[in-house]
């Protein structure tokens, strides 16, 4: 018999668990809440684990932007720039993008099926979820307010990091969500910043607060702006602008300028605060949650589309396993990604420390590393260019 499933979200997340159930021989409904689909987007990367999900879930159109020319600069507050190591210089090579590339890319495989195995809804979500012993029944609304009920064999909560369907069938989002005293705003630029190549990197990092510009092949950069907060309700009270605007506007560099100018004119932005979702199960009878509405890594882990990407392969794979037990399917899916998951939500510790040190002493810390691991880089670089240099031996 068919199987049928209902997957609220249609990010990556849900689009991903879609194309994973498609390979189990599911079909699904995609519900989402936007009246269309999200387009664009800011800058995210991919470590070797999410190109290989890229792979698994047959993303063959993904476009990716590596910068080929760019160079990353560190700014110091008298505006002196010094080469600098950035995001894409981590461990493991990450692969750069933004955010509507990878959604385009499934939305490719998404949509030439659509009506077929996967359905999608537009300006629709859930109202009620009652989970049954042999199907579980949902209430969905449409943006005419009507309002009908349907039955489904799996429901997967896909829709981000205040999920609908965490909170009707968990419970209140305080009881999930970790607090982690900080502001995000990410967004595209409408071009570089002045005076830098077209795909360089910026940062200026100060204790508390950062401006990140992402350098990226094929388009205008990125920006990310973060900084600490002892009060996040009061980070809402006024218009984002307004409020970055207050707490950068005295880091004149035009660099920095260049990027608030910019953002009363865009219509792609993320401002949030940061986040973290901790649970101790990730389902409940047929209902399960993936991506941020399950583990919300968060922005500074740099590891939420890797994650989301690999949420849905593995669905199709535990399925695929358990045909008639969704039981041992989801415990199974739950037992591979715990450990990555876990780990990676410990190391966003640190990599805060690396977009925003929170104060002055991590602060020193931070450039010590850097301008360490900078000079070790250029000597290694320098010594391989001497050994290439090098004449050959002659023979004996």
């Amino acid at each position: 018999m068919q199987k049928h499933a209902l997957i609220v979200g249609l990010g990556i997340a849900g689009m991903s668990a879609a194309l994973g159930l498609r390979r189990a021989g599911w079909t699904s409904v995609i519900v989402e809440r936007a009246p269309e689909r999200r387009t664009g987007g800011y800058f995210i990367n991919l470590t070797p684990e999410g190109m290989r999900a890229v792979d698994d879930l047959g993303l063959d159109t993904l476009h990716t932007r590596d910068p080929e020319r760019g160079t990353t600069w560190s700014l110091n507050r008298r505006g002196h720039r010094r080469p600098a190591l950035g995001w894409l210089d981590l461990p493991g090579r990450p692969t750069a993008m933004v955010r509507g590339d990878v959604e385009a890319a499934l939305w490719q495989q998404v949509q030439p099926h659509g009506g077929d195995d996967v359905e999608v809804r537009f300006a629709t979500a859930p109202l009620e979820i009652v989970d049954g012993d042999t199907a579980t029944e949902v209430l969905l609304e449409d943006a005419t307010g009507r309002r009908y009920r349907e039955t489904f064999d799996l429901v997967v909560g896909a829709d981000g990091l205040r999920s609908t369907v965490r909170r009707l069938a968990f419970g209140p989002h305080e009881r999930f969500m970790t607090t982690w005293n900080a502001m995000i705003c990410a967004f595209p630029l409408p071009a570089q910043a002045p005076s830098f190549g077209e795909q360089d990197s910026l940062i200026s990092a100060r204790p508390g607060r950062a401006v990140w510009v992402f350098g990226l092949a094929d388009r205008a950069p990125t920006a990310l702006l973060t900084y600490c907060t002892r009060d996040i309700d009061a980070e809402f009270a006024t218009g984002r602008t307004e409020r970055l605007r207050a707490v950068f506007g005295d880091m004149d560099h035009p660099a920095v300028r260049h990027v608030l100018d910019a953002l009363p004119t865009t219509a792609d932005c993320l401002f949030d605060s940061v986040h973290q979702v901790k649970m101790d199960r990730w389902s409940t009878g047929r209902i399960v949650l993936a991506g941020d509405a399950a583990w919300c890594l968060n922005l500074f882990s740099g590891m939420g589309t890797t994650a989301a990407l690999r949420g849905g392969a593995e669905l199709g794979r535990v399925l695929t396993e358990h045909p008639d037990d969704l039981a041992a399917a989801l415990a199974a899916w739950e037992a591979r990604l715990r450990p990555f998951i876990t780990t990676h939500q410990r190391m966003a510790r640190l990599k805060h420390q690396w977009f925003v040190p929170t104060n002055r002493a991590l602060a020193g810390v931070r450039t010590l590393v850097l301008r360490l691991a900078v000079n070790a880089r250029r000597s290694v670089t320098e010594t391989r260019l001497l050994q290439a240099a090098a004449p050959e031996p002659h023979g004996v």
